[in-house]
């Protein structure tokens, strides 16, 4: 009897303490691969986040304009997002937690999480603009969707620095969270439902988005209908905001809720 309830997976909640424990062990993981692997895991996040947008603008290519659509459209914004975080490809703003916690853990790696973080976010970028070359200038995609993906880009290239950072900072907070509550699932069911309603918030709320928002952006730059300059324009201060949003909010609030002075 012992044996068989020994057998058993561990069901209670994680306390805060142990939740940001295996943060810790994960960042510790990624901190020591090589820059080839985190190259091509960051590449392939990149290109799947694509998927993001492509799968909003398929419904609403079907489906049409307006409200209801558009919310319709949004239910399955999550799609790259699960994909990504649960197939455990690398995303920038996922180590905006990682390798964060590790470094105010314990006071070293420094030097480590700027490397990662420098070639994740290339990689992802990378990634992106891949993803955009694929759908615009190959014959893949029916017309209707190639126009309401890159529709999709120009809404979001349309403000100012202002709005993009903190938009950004939104963004960045709701997945790194997706990062903290995955790692305080015990089920991969868990974790899909709860990566499902954060990256639908972030979808729905229009939240700026380095670099899923930049396979939607680089589509329009691709198809011609926006410029370079206003890709960059927009992916600074966004990219600025998602890393705010992330360190801050998720990572320094929670090591402050763990960690004596």
């Amino acid at each position: 009897m012992s044996g068989h309830e020994e057998s058993q997976p561990e069901t209670r909640r994680l306390t805060a303490s142990e939740i940001f424990a295996a943060a810790v062990e994960n960042a510790r993981e990624e901190v020591h691969r090589s820059p080839r692997t985190l190259a091509f895991s960051g590449l392939a996040g990149g290109l799947t986040l694509g998927l993001t947008g492509l799968a909003v603008a398929c419904v609403r290519a079907m489906l049409g304009d307006g409200p209801w659509q558009n919310l319709v459209s949004y239910f399955i914004y999550p799609v790259g997002f699960i994909a990504v975080i649960i197939g455990r490809a690398q995303l920038f703003t996922e180590n905006t937690l990682y390798p964060v916690v590790l470094v105010l853990d314990e006071r070293r790696y420094f030097s480590a999480t700027l490397r990662l973080w420098a070639v994740v976010f290339a990689s992802n970028i990378f990634g992106a603009f891949c993803f955009s070359l694929l759908v615009i200038k190959s014959s893949a995609l029916d017309p209707r969707i190639t126009l309401e993906l890159t529709k999709l880009g120009l809404l979001a290239a349309t403000g100012n620095a202002s709005h993009f950072f903190w938009s950004g900072i939104v963004g960045g907070w709701l997945i790194a969270l997706v990062a903290w509550v995955v790692t305080a699932s015990h089920w991969t069911i868990g974790q899909l439902v709860m990566v499902w309603l954060l990256t639908f918030v972030v979808g729905v709320g229009h939240f700026a988005h380095c670099i899923v928002t930049s396979g939607e952006i680089l589509s329009a730059v691709v198809a011609g209908t926006l410029s370079a300059g206003a890709y960059f324009h927009w992916l600074i201060p966004a990219t600025f905001g998602n890393i705010v949003g992330g360190v801050v909010i998720v990572s320094l609030l929670n090591y402050g809720q763990v960690r004596e002075a």
